[in-house]
């Protein structure tokens, strides 16, 4: 619903954000640790809402790349947003996705929530996708980053007909392995038709 808000920053703690955006301030959760824009700059924060029988939140994430790896992150059975966050206050991107490539689950099991039943669907869920996602890092991550901005753009596009995120993201996937990434009307295409 909200891909990012732009604004700036009024209060900051641990793992709490107010924006200020258009004389509104926005509530912000997010991992501990993350670095965001001086108080007085104008500040972009990715967001994930979260809608639940109870409350609606929004998660703050200060670059697209981490909020797709939470989105990764609450796709897996019994990771919610809470934990999500958790996970990314725990242990920073890069080190999370190489954590999960290889199948590191004493390193995930250390982080504070996570215990090895977690930890191992992390790993189940998760695996081929951070392997992917450990490539791009390791051949020049932001080289990498406008295809993934296709896929991401391919993705939603397929949500917004009736998709559901994670079938998607899978026929997105498998599209990427059989054509170019950088062409997103060629990626949906083969997306639909996969």
């Amino acid at each position: 619903m909200y891909e990012y808000l732009e604004g700036q920053v009024v209060e900051r703690s641990a793992a709490r954000l107010v924006l200020a955006v258009g004389g509104v301030g926005y509530e912000l959760s997010v991992p501990i640790g993350s670095s965001f824009g001086a108080s007085s700059a104008t500040t972009r924060v990715w967001t994930h809402l979260v809608v639940r029988e109870d409350a609606h939140f929004l998660c703050g994430f200060p670059d697209r790349e981490t909020r797709e790896l939470f989105r990764l992150l609450i796709s897996v059975r019994g990771v919610g947003p809470t934990m999500g966050l958790a996970i990314l206050s725990g242990l920073p991107r890069e080190p999370l996705i190489t954590a999960v490539a290889e199948g590191d689950a004493a390193t995930l099991t250390r982080i504070r929530g996570v215990g090895k039943k977690t930890a191992e669907q992390i790993l189940l869920d998760m695996r081929d996708k951070a392997q992917k996602l450990q490539a791009q890092i390791v051949s020049g991550a932001r080289g990498a980053a406008a295809p993934t901005t296709e896929v991401d753009d391919a993705i939603q596009a397929l949500v917004s007909i009736g998709y559901s995120e994670k079938e998607a993201r899978k026929s997105v996937e498998r599209a990427a392995q059989k054509v170019d990434v950088r062409d997103l009307e060629l990626l949906v295409r083969a997306a639909l038709g996969s």
